[in-house]
């Protein structure tokens, strides 16, 4: 699934990555707990989190996580932002909860890492 297609089907903005947005992203992982996010052993995917700190995208920088969809209206400040562009991450922003958001993806095709 493109990330565009992500941003449509989540009512989503994109804040950074603009660039990206034609790339392709299989599966996807929906937590708050970044600690969790550490586990995964997959390159490439999309993060669902509701947690909007700069510690957000810095695990996501270890994980190899290409996009983050900050869900439950959550905003990412501009270190976030200044710091997902240094690591070319696409932040999203969406008004819709985890759970929709992780719902509306899986019905449209992205799989679930676990």
């Amino acid at each position: 699934m493109k990330i565009a297609e992500i941003v449509s089907i989540a009512n989503g903005k994109v804040i950074c990555g603009e660039e990206q947005l034609n790339t392709d992203l299989t599966h996807a992982f929906s937590s708050d707990l970044l600690s969790d996010v550490l586990t995964i052993n997959r390159t490439g995917i999309l993060l669902i989190t509701g947690v909007a700190n700069l510690q957000t995208i810095r695990t996501a920088e270890m994980a190899e996580v290409s996009c983050i969809l900050l869900v439950r209206n959550k905003r990412a400040n501009q270190e976030m932002i200044d710091l997902a562009r240094d690591n070319s991450l696409v932040i999203i922003e969406s008004p819709i909860s985890m759970f929709s958001a992780s719902g509306r993806l899986y019905q449209h095709g992205i799989q679930p890492l676990y």
